[in-house]
């Protein structure tokens, strides 16, 4: 989506307000002992009340509201009654939804209650990352100049990247051109982030996993090897400057 006047704007932005307070009061809900669709229909309340449309259920079909992946799930988790969150659990919950005809998408890890598996320092360099690999974006830049840039912090600060997936265009859809923006750098990737266009890019940051595997529900992605990953996500207006964070209700920092 390119942004070219006012309501466009406005309409992204209320877009973006949804999903980033869902997500907000989502993660000061979660507690040890509920279900992952406990959680879901708590976010899926919310969603409604803004007046907003899950996006995964308009688009794929999704058996939830959100996708809330446990542990060793990387990502689109399916809610459950069957999966139950523990203390110390890496979790992820990630919401995008339509309002108004608008489409907006972000993310994020965090450790539930005590860190007692040691989550954290995977969760702030995925936050850090996220966080520097924003400010660097303008309109004219390589996107695998930020793609090379996620993958070389992640490797300085000890970790990997997943590799088959990444950032996408959002605005009036769920995924939209430029697609694919990869966490490490593709040589023959020659595109460049245009001015205006709005993109949810996407930190994915391993303690080794390289890819993630589609399971036979169709939708929960595994790592291709034993590890864990951290995933956070904003929805992001690029300008000549520092790009406008559309989904800054949800502050990862």
């Amino acid at each position: 989506m390119i942004i070219n006047d006012e309501a466009a704007l406005d309409g992204m932005k209320r877009a973006s307000e949804a999903v980033a307070v869902t997500l907000k009061k989502m993660r000061e809900y979660t507690t040890p002992g509920m279900s992952t669709k406990e959680l879901d229909e708590f976010g899926g309340r919310i969603l409604m009340g803004f007046g907003a449309r899950s996006a995964p259920y308009l688009t794929y079909q999704f058996p939830g509201y959100t996708c809330i992946s446990l542990n060793e799930e990387v990502a689109h988790g399916v809610p459950s009654d069957k999966r139950i969150i523990r203390e110390g659990d890496l979790l992820n919950i990630d919401v995008s939804a339509e309002l108004a005809g608008y489409w907006s998408d972000n993310g994020g890890s965090f450790v539930v209650g005590t860190d007692v598996h040691g989550y954290q320092p995977l969760i702030s360099a995925s936050i850090q990352i996220l966080k520097e690999a924003i400010s660097r974006i303008r309109g004219g830049i390589r996107l695998n100049s930020i793609g090379a840039f996620i993958e070389k912090e992640a490797r300085r600060n000890g970790y990997n990247v997943i590799r088959n997936l990444g950032g996408h265009g959002v605005g009036l859809s769920l995924h939209e051109q430029p697609q694919s923006i990869l966490n490490y750098k593709d040589r023959f990737d020659r595109r460049r982030f245009r001015k205006g266009s709005v993109v949810a890019l996407e930190t994915f940051i391993t303690t080794g996993p390289t890819q993630a595997i589609e399971q036979q529900d169709g939708f929960t992605l595994l790592t291709n090897r034993k590890g864990y990953v951290a995933q956070h996500e904003h929805t992001i207006l690029i300008t000549d400057a520092q790009p406008i964070i559309l989904t800054a209700a949800n502050a990862l920092w």
